[in-house]
């Protein structure tokens, strides 16, 4: 069986200096513990900026769940990166704890954009669980050396009744997913999901 490519591409979609850059990157992301088919190159007649867009979904394989994009805008002399938008790719600049920017030779700024990609997956992320007779109700995925969210969700119909109530009392709005952190007390399961290991308890109702 043919092995897959990491950041796979149609070679008549690049010209040389794209080309150049993704092989490169390509040869670097061999070594990273991500799947290929989430390594992804969108050539520049494809994106809005007219620039090469490389990018990683960073998941939860246990969960099958995406939690974060990142990727890098490349323009043949200059690339940026940063957590991109995961419908239209571009840069979220509300969010520019992964900004990154370089200049330099297509191979140059590949292998920086290497290091920073290995970096961003060499953070400790987690998720949190809290559960109330056997289920989930609330998960959240955090960067555990900052306490940064990057994905959260809240079923209603699942939380303790009184949870409920004592949230709704407090005027707590949850919208788009996001949950009271603080509201929900300390987590039932802290889960290592990649990255560096969290110096951290694993609280597990279970025992």
């Amino acid at each position: 069986m043919d092995e897959i490519p990491w950041f796979e591409y149609e070679e008549d979609d690049l010209d040389v200096e794209q080309r150049a850059f993704v092989d490169v990157l390509a040869e670097h992301a061999r070594s990273w513990l991500v799947d290929p088919l989430d390594t992804v190159v969108l050539p520049s007649a494809n994106t809005s900026d007219g620039q090469l867009i490389v990018y990683l979904d960073i998941g939860d394989p246990q969960r099958n769940q995406g939690v974060l994009t990142v990727g890098a805008h490349f323009d043949g002399s200059v690339v940026r990166g940063g957590e991109l938008h995961n419908q239209d790719f571009t840069i979220r600049q509300s969010t520019m704890e992964f900004a990154f920017e370089a200049a330099g030779s297509p191979t140059e700024l590949a292998n920086r954009s290497a290091q920073w990609f290995a970096a961003v997956l060499a953070r400790p992320l987690v998720r949190c669980e809290w559960h109330h007779e056997g289920r989930t109700y609330a998960v959240r995925y955090e960067y555990s050396d900052t306490g940064r969210s990057l994905s959260e969700g809240f079923e209603d119909s699942l939380a303790p009744d009184a949870l409920r109530k004592g949230l709704a009392a407090d005027g707590v709005i949850r919208g788009r997913g996001r949950i009271n952190r603080a509201g929900l007390g300390q987590p039932d399961v802290i889960a290592h999901v990649r990255g560096a290991r969290p110096d951290q308890q694993v609280w597990d109702d279970a025992s």
